[in-house]
């Protein structure tokens, strides 16, 4: 667990967390969606294995549910394979990122493989996007309330991501809109939320202009 999570710190769970409703949308999403995009599935990870050496996977501690790191999924869309204590965010015209990466990153398909993340109960399908291990650790000595965001499952889709504060961390403003975003859309959970970000997300696969 993160040192920002000492027990006397350590943040209330809330419904989001426990609702049973929620969690079997998750199931239900994530079984029908892995099922329903296996071709397409299948066809990247063959894409990503003919163009460049590497996993097709990449693997990455984040953290997830009450400061509990687990292991994040999604295709490799870079020629790194960053980890551990220094991971550098994706900027726009990175030069680590690789061709077919920038279609993938830009449409949010490398995402796909987290609805492994999400059957195995790391993730849901809503709720605040999981940060590197790294950025956590740092983010938090600069945000007041930062942990409050692990009250619930990471999620592939957000109220902060939706919302216009996607991708790079440029300065402190950025970060704490986003992390006010995280922490609202918690403390006001209610499951038809989730179903009104997952449709607002939709538009954003076929052109988001924060998504490199």
């Amino acid at each position: 667990m993160l040192k920002i999570l000492a027990p006397h710190r350590r943040p209330t769970l809330q419904r989001v967390a426990t609702s049973r409703r929620k969690r079997l949308f998750d199931v239900l999403v994530a079984g029908t969606a892995l099922l329903t995009f296996l071709p397409l599935l299948l066809l990247i990870g063959t894409a990503i294995w003919m163009e460049s050496p590497g996993p097709i996977l990449f693997r990455q501690q984040r953290t997830g549910l009450d400061g509990r790191p687990f292991r994040i999924f999604k295709f490799r869309t870079m020629r790194v394979l960053e980890d551990g204590r220094a991971v550098v965010q994706a900027a726009r015209g990175d030069a680590r990122i690789t061709p077919l990466g920038a279609v993938l990153r830009r449409m949010s398909l490398d995402e796909l493989p987290q609805l492994l993340n999400v059957l195995r109960g790391d993730m849901s399908i809503v709720g605040p996007r999981p940060h590197a291990l790294a950025h956590d650790a740092a983010w938090a000595e600069r945000v007041p309330g930062y942990a409050g965001r692990f009250r619930a499952r990471p999620g592939l889709t957000g109220a902060a991501q939706v919302g216009g504060h996607r991708g790079e961390i440029a300065d402190d403003a950025a970060l704490l809109a986003r992390i006010a975003a995280d922490n609202a859309y918690i403390d006001r959970w209610r499951f038809r939320h989730d179903l009104v970000l997952v449709v607002r997300t939709v538009p954003l696969l076929f052109g988001d202009e924060r998504a490199f």
